[in-house]
């Protein structure tokens, strides 16, 4: 079974950072692709960044320039550092995968941006 434990997050001013960090359990780390999203109150999800096995990361344009992410194979944890933050980031914040045509989730994690 495939398991998504995301920790992090919470509450900073704008302008502020955080760190959403995502363990994976149950697939081949090395070759799994992983995703970024979150859902902002009344909002429908939406994509944030997916990050190849080699750690290469695609991103939306509201986030390019201001999140990155890493990936850490002895630990199998990909990592969201979010710096620069707005209000409008403010979200719970997935990480996903797929396997076998099945989509996974973490639990979510909040987000808070706001003075």
């Amino acid at each position: 079974q495939v398991y998504l434990v995301q920790s992090g997050g919470g509450l900073v001013q704008p302008g502020g950072s955080l760190r959403v960090s995502c363990k994976a359990s149950g697939v081949n780390f090395k070759i799994t692709t992983m995703g970024w999203y979150r859902q902002a109150p009344g909002k429908q999800r939406e994509w944030v960044a997916t990050i190849t096995p080699d750690g290469d990361a695609t991103w939306a344009d509201s986030v390019k320039g201001r999140f990155t992410s890493s990936r850490d194979w002895s630990r199998r944890t990909v990592d969201l550092q979010m710096n620069s933050l707005k209000p409008e980031d403010t979200a719970v914040y997935y990480c996903n995968t797929a396997r076998a045509g099945r989509d996974f989730w973490g639990q979510g994690t909040q987000v808070t941006v706001s003075s």
